[in-house]
């Protein structure tokens, strides 16, 4: 009789409509983790919501001794008797995914194509979902959640789907987001998508981990007098697509991420940054540089007044032999 009681129970779970099959959600059930942990899980993702029945019908189907670790792409309502054979037989193979710090979305979608065959406009339009945005309490920005696609190596389930996996991509943002940053925040008078999009400038502009924090500065200061930051990696964003050198001509790209053109940030990230470049953003070094410029070996040479900007390009060139510096900051 309990036995019939419990899939009378799983039968109350109504299967996914359409409407709810778009909905997706990934569970992570870690390797090592219990019966009850996984159950936990489950109940916390919203995929299943009485814990006592369902652990009852999972036992009785088997689950306790054959639960199998991964990342599950669930729907809410999905019927317990999916669920169950999900974590029993495991949901094809896992795929590793990695992405890497500084990567624009576009970028992240031509990998998502290779390595997982996600068509491209499908993560584009993941990308730019609305409903991430509010997740993350962002505006909305046609460029969605760009900066946002956490940075780092994936383990994923094959087939997993654009929408599952830019989901995953921004849980992780916010779950490693550290709560003594959003004090920070306060303090610096700034909203973390402005933090999120000073760093995504800072690490497109720094191959030289130490000088994260001084690049910060740099922008922190000119954002602080009203000076135009005048970052080529924001000409780069414009353009959509790496450009092996910027040319006067590029600088007058009319588009709100020319921040030659246009004062104040840009109106979000221009790629996923690293903790490290967050960090920056919210903690520049307390000095009071207005200019940088690179060498060849990715270091910069930081300076105060334009003068002796120029000075450093000169002495940058005449050092290395190279006719000019290929990211030489702020240019006025």
């Amino acid at each position: 009789m309990l036995v019939c009681a419990l899939a009378a129970c799983s039968q109350q779970q109504p299967a996914a409509g359409p409407a709810a099959r778009a909905d997706s959600i990934i569970v992570t059930i870690p390797r090592g983790a219990t019966f009850n942990q996984a159950v936990d899980s489950l109940v916390a993702s919203g995929v299943i919501e009485n814990h006592d029945w369902f652990s009852l019908y999972a036992r009785a189907r088997g689950l306790g001794s054959s639960l199998k670790s991964g990342l599950y792409p669930f729907h809410r309502n999905e019927s317990w008797s999916e669920v169950v054979t999900a974590l029993k037989r495991g949901r094809g193979v896992e795929v590793r995914f990695t992405v890497r710090e500084g990567l624009m979305a576009s970028e992240v979608a031509e990998i998502a194509f290779y390595r997982l065959h996600i068509p491209k406009d499908a993560f584009m339009a993941a990308v730019r979902d609305t409903a991430f945005e509010r997740e993350l309490g962002i505006r909305h920005n046609p460029k969605g959640v760009e900066g946002y696609l956490y940075p780092t190596t994936y383990i994923v389930p094959q087939g997993i789907r654009a929408r599952e996996l830019v989901h995953l991509m921004t849980q992780e943002f916010i779950s490693r987001w550290q709560p003594e940053w959003d004090a920070r925040v306060t303090e610096l008078a700034m909203t973390r998508h402005q933090i999120v999009t000073l760093a995504s400038i800072v690490e497109a502009e720094v191959r030289y981990g130490p000088d994260r924090p001084y690049v910060s500065a740099v922008y922190t200061n000119r954002l602080k007098r009203g000076m135009a930051l005048q970052a080529d990696p924001t000409i780069i964003y414009a353009y959509g697509r790496r450009l092996h050198r910027i040319w006067e001509r590029q600088l007058q790209i009319r588009s709100p991420y020319n921040t030659y053109l246009y004062p104040g940030l840009p109106p979000g990230p221009i790629n996923q940054p690293s903790d490290s470049s967050v960090i920056a953003a919210l903690y520049p070094a307390p000095i009071g540089y207005l200019y940088f410029v690179a060498q060849p070996d990715g270091k910069h040479v930081f300076s105060a007044s334009y003068a002796d900007h120029l000075t450093a390009i000169k002495r940058v060139r005449q050092r290395h032999a190279v006719p000019a510096p290929q990211t030489q900051g702020p240019r006025r």
